[in-house]
Order: C-alpha cells, then sequence, then structure tokens
C-alpha cells in the first residue's frame, strides 16, 4: 500500500510540474511580453491633424511642427543635468518632478518631459541628444490658427489627463486631445489615427532595426478635414463690433439651422492656448472672473429676454383663439392691475391691434393677450401649462441639441414651479401673478442661441433644423438625422404672418425705424431687459441690457440673429445696431450704413461695467 502512494504522489507531482510548465509557456504570456518590452522600443508616428475651413472654404485652423522631449526613466543613464536644465530652460527640481512623475506613469513607457520645443530650440538639442541616454525628440503637429478671433468655436488641443488615458486606450501619457469647441466634440474626426514602430534592441539597450522587419509597423492616417458653418468673415466683423462689450452674438441660417457666427465678448486669440506658454495663458484668462474670456455667452449666459418674447405670446393668443389680429387694447401709458400696480409703458398711439402692438412693443397689448391665454382654462396651471408646451416646441426651455457641449437649458417656468413659489394649495395664485411673462421679464430665461434659432423659426414660419456647426467631412455634407430633420412647432403657418408684418414694421415705422438698410427689407424686435446683480449682500438694478432680434430679407430669409449686450441701455442703443450691420455684412459683404458701424466702433460699454466697483449711479430704463 505505501509502494502504491509513493507511486501516486510521484504522478500527481509530475502532472502538476508539466500542468505548471504549461501554464507559463502556452497560457500565460506575461513573461514573454516582459521579454517583448526589454527588447522592442514601440515608437509612436502622430498623424496630422485635421484642418478646419469656413463655410465659404477658407482654411481656419491648420498644423505646424512640434517636437517633443521624451523619457523613458528606465532607460536612463547618469547625465549632466545642469547642461540638460539650462538647454531646456528648466530648474533642477522642476526636472526632477517631471522624471518622478514619468517613473509613476511607467518606467518602461515613453512620457513627455518638455513638451512643444521651437525649431530652434529642437535644432540645438538635436546635436547633443546622445549625451542624453533615456531621452529621445518625439516630432507631432500643433495647431495653426489662420484667424484670431472664433476661439470659442474652435476651442483648442492640450495634453491628455490621466483620467482620459486610463479610460480612453487610445491615448498615452502626452498625447494631444481637442478641448472646448469644435476640436472637443469632433476630435475622433480630427485627431487621425497614430502610427507605430517597433524598434529591435540588442542586449545593450541599443537600436539594432525594425522588428520582425517590419511586419507590425502601420503608418499614420491623417485627420479628416472639416468644413464648419461658420463664415469666417462674418464672424471676425462680430467680434469687432463686440470689443468694449460683453454679451453674445448668434446667427443662423433659417433655410439649414447651420450657425453662420457664434459670438462671445469679451473673447481672445485662439493663437494664445498653443505652444509652451499655453498653461500660462489659459491660467490668465481663467483667473480673469471679471470679463470671463473663456465663458461662452452664446451658449452659456441666461437672460432675460425681454421684448422680442412678445412675439411668442402673439402667436400664442392666436394659435389658442383668444386674441384676433384687429382686437385692439388700450394703453396709458402701461396696463394697471390689481391692488394700484402698474406694468409701464413708453409713450406711442393707443389704441392698438397687433400689428402695431409689435411695431411699437406695447406692453398692455401684450398684458391683456397673456391673461387672455392663462384664463382660457379653468385653472391658471392649466393655462400655464398649455403656454409652457407651446414654447417647448420652438426649443425653448430646454438643450437644444446643438453639436456643441457646453450649453444652458434657460427657463420656461410651469404650473409646477410657480406651484412651489406661492405654496399652492395653501395660497393660490391667477395669472397676474405672472403677468411678467407677457413681456419677457420675471422667470422666463433664454440663451442666445435659443433666441436666434426662435427668430428662426419665425422666419421660417413655424419650423427649424436643430442648429449645428459641422457642415461637411472631406468634403462630404453631413447627414445625421438631428440635423437635417425639421421640427415642427405647435402653431400653425398662418399665424406667423401677421407677427413677420409686425417685425417688419419695427424696422418701417416702429422703434427700429432709424436702423434700417436700405435695399435690404428686415424683420425685427427691439428688446430692453431689466438686469439685477447682488452688491454688498443687496440686490441691486444695473443699467438694462440691450437686446434686438432680426431676420433678413423678410420674404426670402438668409440670416436670422439675436444679439444681447449686457448693460447697453436699451434695444437699439447697441443690439439693434450691431444685428442690422451684422445682416448687411452677411447679405453684402459690406457696409453702407457707416454712420452706425462708426458709432459702434467708437462706443465703449467697460465704465458701466466697472460701476459695482465703482460705486457710481445706474441708467435703469422703465
Amino acid at each position: 500500500m505505501r509502494r502504491v502512494l509513493l507511486y501516486i504522489l510521484i504522478i500527481t507531482t509530475g502532472i502538476a510540474f508539466l500542468g505548471r510548465l504549461f501554464y507559463l509557456q502556452v497560457v500565460d504570456t506575461s513573461f514573454a511580453l516582459r521579454s517583448q518590452n526589454n527588447a522592442i522600443k514601440v515608437v509612436y508616428d502622430y498623424p496630422q491633424r485635421g484642418y478646419i475651413y469656413d463655410r465659404n472654404g477658407e482654411l481656419m485652423v491648420s498644423n505646424q511642427p512640434s517636437y517633443d522631449v521624451m523619457v523613458i526613466p528606465r532607460n536612463l543613464k547618469p547625465f549632466d543635468t545642469t547642461e540638460f536644465c539650462k538647454i531646456l530652460s528648466l530648474t533642477p527640481q522642476q526636472l526632477g518632478k517631471k522624471l518622478d512623475k514619468a517613473k509613476i506613469y511607467s518606467p518602461m513607457l515613453p512620457s513627455v518631459v518638455v513638451p512643444q520645443l521651437t525649431k530652434g530650440e529642437y535644432a540645438y538639442l538635436q546635436e547633443k541628444m546622445r549625451k542624453y541616454e533615456g531621452f529621445y525628440i518625439q516630432k507631432r503637429s500643433l495647431r495653426d490658427y489662420q484667424v484670431e478671433n472664433a476661439a470659442n468655436v474652435l476651442g483648442y488641443i492640450s495634453e491628455v489627463n490621466q483620467k482620459t488615458v486610463n479610460d480612453n486606450p487610445y491615448y498615452i501619457s502626452g498625447d494631444l486631445i481637442g478641448r472646448q469647441g469644435v476640436e472637443q466634440q469632433y476630435e475622433e474626426l480630427l485627431r487621425g489615427v497614430k502610427g507605430v514602430k517597433h524598434i529591435q534592441k540588442d542586449r545593450f539597450n541599443r537600436d539594432i532595426g525594425p522588428y520582425k522587419e517590419g511586419i507590425y509597423d502601420t503608418l499614420p492616417e491623417k485627420g479628416k478635414d472639416i468644413t464648419i458653418s461658420i463664415d469666417a468673415a462674418l464672424q471676425a466683423y462680430g467680434e469687432k463690433l463686440m470689443e468694449n462689450k460683453r454679451g453674445g452674438i448668434v446667427a443662423i441660417e433659417p433655410s439649414s439651422g447651420e450657425i453662420l457666427s457664434l459670438i462671445t465678448a469679451p473673447s481672445y486669440d485662439p493663437a494664445k492656448l498653443v505652444g509652451r506658454k499655453r498653461s500660462e495663458n489659459f491660467t490668465k484668462l481663467w483667473y480673469d472672473t471679471i470679463a470671463n474670456p473663456l465663458y461662452d455667452r452664446g451658449l452659456l449666459a441666461e437672460y432675460p429676454p425681454g421684448s422680442p418674447f412678445k412675439t411668442m405670446n402673439a402667436l400664442i393668443g392666436l394659435q389658442e383663439g383668444v386674441v384676433d389680429i384687429d382686437d385692439q387694447f388700450s394703453c396709458n401709458h402701461g396696463y394697471s392691475y390689481g391692488r394700484g400696480r402698474k406694468m409701464g409703458c413708453h409713450s406711442h398711439s393707443s389704441p392698438l391691434d397687433m400689428v402695431p402692438g409689435i411695431a411699437n412693443s406695447c406692453n398692455a397689448y401684450f398684458a391683456n393677450v397673456y391673461r387672455r391665454i392663462i384664463e382660457k382654462y379653468p385653472t391658471p396651471q392649466e393655462g400655464i401649462d398649455t403656454w409652457n408646451a407651446h414654447l417647448k416646441s420652438f426649443g425653448l426651455g430646454d438643450y437644444l441639441g446643438n453639436d456643441l457641449q457646453n450649453g444652458r437649458p434657460g427657463k420656461i417656468p410651469d404650473s409646477e414651479y410657480y406651484n412651489k413659489i406661492y405654496n399652492y394649495p395653501t395660497y393660490k395664485w391667477y395669472s397676474t401673478a405672472t403677468l411678467s411673462n407677457a413681456i419677457g421679464q420675471g422667470e422666463v430665461l433664454l440663451t442666445p442661441i435659443q433666441l436666434a434659432n426662435m427668430t428662426a423659426v419665425i422666419a421660417n414660419r413655424g419650423w427649424y433644423y436643430t442648429p449645428h456647426l459641422l457642415k461637411e467631412v472631406e468634403g462630404k455634407k453631413i447627414k445625421e438625422k438631428k440635423f437635417t430633420v425639421k421640427n415642427n412647432t405647435t402653431i400653425d403657418p398662418e399665424h406667423f404672418e401677421p407677427v413677420v408684418e409686425g417685425m417688419h414694421q419695427v424696422y418701417t415705422n416702429g422703434t427700429a425705424s432709424s436702423l434700417r438698410i436700405p435695399g435690404i427689407e428686415i424683420a425685427g424686435k427691439t428688446g430692453t431687459a431689466e438686469n439685477f446683480t447682488r452688491i454688498d449682500g443687496k440686490r441691486t438694478q444695473l443699467t438694462d441690457h440691450s437686446i434686438f432680434i432680426a431676420f433678413a430679407p423678410v420674404d426670402d430669409p438668409k440670416i436670422a440673429i439675436a444679439v444681447f449686450v449686457e448693460n447697453g441701455y436699451w434695444g437699439s442703443r447697441y443690439a439693434g445696431r450691431i444685428a442690422s450691420l451684422m445682416i448687411e455684412k452677411y447679405i453684402r459683404n459690406n457696409i453702407t450704413r457707416t454712420d452706425m458701424e462708426d458709432w459702434i466702433l467708437s462706443h465703449s460699454l467697460e465704465e458701466e461695467y466697472a460701476k459695482p466697483l465703482s460705486g457710481e449711479p445706474f441708467i435703469i430704463n422703465r
């Protein structure tokens, strides 16, 4: 029995050894990989990033050569750190931190020590690289901006962070990735595909040629060139008009939903975020919390829309059948309602029906229309929710779904919102409690892109394409369903004609009659919105915002535009002038109203923006 047990023990032990040997040699490849890592160096060949063109084929973004100093920590040999640091303008402490970071990332994989050398630095260092074993120079490309504007549209590229490396196997430490704007949104199109070279090393760690004659090597694939919908000349002109002002301009081609200009002010030259000073410049922009140049007001700023919103109440009133275009309402310098309260209005003829009501921006007219909308239903809750649903069909109060990452939903209040405010059912509320919605004040908030899209809907008489920036990829038009399917509103097309006529009369004999462009029929709407902030803990009213919407030509719209100018006094003073000039620039590519242009370019609002700090009084428009 003992002999049998001995044989069983020997056989079992033998099987265990054979099994382990089979596992190590056939199943487990980790040791082979370690051996391979020791014998083979992987070098990436970075592709050219895709170019970005404007809608007219003008090159906006190309590439320029760049050189990164890389290190493989395991391959480092003792070297003259003083000389090396002097060449690269580093301190020994900075170099030490970079090398420690590289070791933590991986002793065997390359890491960036100094990114983006200039050609001169590269040429000087290249001659001395033989002295610094473990270091090498990696060639790649940086962005070369052909324009000095549209930074918020284009975005920038910068080094990936560790989270991106962990989450996405395409990237390794030191790679560049698109940030913000088009660069981020279309990163996968623009970045291309990296090429890979496998270099065989001998036992002395010297390169001896391609591994297995390069059968595993791949060539880089250039990124795809894209065409965006921005008109570079219009974008540049808009940013010029917004110098020394704050706000946003969004212009859309109504027939396609393509964004013609997306302007935020103040902005910055995109070239500032290229090269070795990118981090320093970004830090300065980031900490400028007064001007906020990195804040895209066209997509993110939520403003009360003011009088342009009256067009929405006119359309809803017609659709709901609570008002006819011939119904007239009186205006005695405003609208009085409940316990001595009054919504003020400027002087104009009275009574008014719908078309002159829009042309003269009568608050009393639209207060009456709004009350009729809400009071059509048994409860104000039902009325406000019906009103809300109509507005949502215009893309208001929600993310539009445009192809940029940034965005805010704005706010279109509903019954749930007011029930919470007024503690319903403990206290009841009625249409007069929400009357400021009639004139685009109170709880209603819109972003400039939402207001521009709303204008495009009116220009189209009831439909829109989701606003977007991508136009073509490698010369082929986009076919993405999201941007090529019409969105219809809840308003019947015939109800738009009187509203369009009212907006047309804003220019012919209304609040923007001084802004007419000879030979171009424009429909527009002025707006002035109250502006509040907190100063020393107190809610303080500042100088009003200037707002304007417009589209042209009236019968064949080519452009729809919304302009917000913060602290701009009233609608026609700043925003109206800018909108008219932008329309003429786009349609004619030249300016005949040089008087308006000279006025805008020579006037600054910087003093207004300094008033919360200086303590000077604000101009309040009512």
